[in-house]
């Protein structure tokens, strides 16, 4: 089954966003596993989430408008 240049786009911007929260999400937890996660990595695991719903709505607006 032949894809179309979207399609291909739209998976290749998808997979790099989620790798980009996974490493965000495997650099907080090496960094602030400590005897558990502290407050600090509590707060960064946080804004990574955030950061991560952010950068996925601005991927779906920017290829929405491709």
């Amino acid at each position: 089954m032949a894809l179309d240049r979207e399609t291909v786009t739209e998976i290749v911007v998808s997979v790099v966003a989620v790798g980009l929260f996974i490493a965000a999400v495997v650099y907080v937890g090496g960094t602030y596993n400590a005897d558990g996660l502290s407050g600090e990595g509590a707060f960064a695991l946080i804004g990574s989430i955030a950061g991560f719903v952010v950068l996925m709505t601005l991927v779906a607006v920017f290829l929405s408008r491709q």
